[in-house]
C-alpha cells in the first residue's frame, strides 16, 4: 500500500518525451475538474515551433491548461505547461522559467522541474514519469524519494517509447508503475492523501 500515512500528495511533476502528447492527451481527459492539487508537465519540444502544444493538450482535459508567466503562483486545479526553450521550476508556491543550460539535450527538461519541486515542497510531491528516451528524470525521481515523495512511472510495456521509464526503475526505487489508464486514479487518491493499493 502506497501512502498508508494519508499525506495530501498534492504538488503533481510530470515529465515525458517522444510519444508524450498521445500520452498527456489520455491523461489529462481523465482528471476529474477541481482536482485538488496543482499539476507541473514537461515535455521534450522543438524550440523552434510552438506547434500549438497547448491547444492541443487541452481539447480534451477536464483541468484548465496554461503556460505560466515568469514567477506565477501555483494553484490547485491547474496545470502548468513549461514554455518551448524554457526550463520550469519551483521556488516556493512560484513557478520559475529560465533559459538555463539544456539537460539532457533539451530546454525545457524533466530534471530542474522535479529536481525543485522536490527541494520545495518535499512529501507533498508525486513525480511522474511517462513515455519517452533517455533518462531525463531519473534524477528528478532520486530528488522527489530523498525528500520525502513519491515517484511514480508508466508501467514500460504501456509506453511507446518505453526507455524513460525503465531507466527509473533502473536507477531509482518507484512507489508505483502504472498502465497510463490508472494513473489518473491513482493521482486523485493521493491528491486527497488516501492510499493507493
Amino acid at each position: 500500500m502506497i501512502n498508508s500515512e494519508n499525506i495530501p500528495r498534492d504538488v503533481i511533476v510530470i515529465g515525458a518525451s517522444a510519444g508524450g502528447v498521445e500520452a498527456l492527451i489520455e491523461l489529462f481527459s481523465s482528471l476529474p475538474a477541481g482536482l485538488p492539487a496543482s499539476i507541473a508537465v514537461v515535455i521534450h519540444r522543438s524550440p523552434l515551433q510552438s506547434l500549438h502544444l497547448r491547444q492541443v493538450l487541452g481539447r480534451r482535459a477536464t483541468v484548465p491548461i496554461r503556460e505560466p508567466q515568469p514567477h506565477e503562483t501555483m494553484a490547485p486545479g491547474t496545470i502548468y505547461l513549461a514554455p518551448r526553450d524554457h526550463h520550469m521550476l519551483v521556488k516556493g508556491q512560484h513557478l520559475i522559467l529560465t533559459r538555463g543550460p539544456k539537460e539532457h539535450f533539451t530546454r525545457p527538461a524533466v530534471d530542474p522541474l522535479f529536481t525543485s519541486a522536490a527541494a520545495a515542497y518535499g512529501p507533498r510531491v508525486v513525480g511522474v514519469l511517462l513515455t519517452g528516451a533517455g533518462e531525463d528524470g531519473v534524477a528528478g525521481l532520486i530528488a522527489i524519494k530523498h525528500h520525502g515523495g513519491l515517484g511514480l512511472v508508466q508501467d514500460p510495456k504501456d509506453a511507446k517509447i518505453p526507455s524513460m521509464p525503465l531507466n527509473a526503475l533502473r536507477y531509482d526505487h518507484v512507489d508505483l508503475v502504472l498502465p497510463l489508464s490508472v494513473i489518473p486514479t491513482a493521482l486523485v487518491l493521493l491528491a486527497q492523501g488516501r492510499p493507493v493499493q
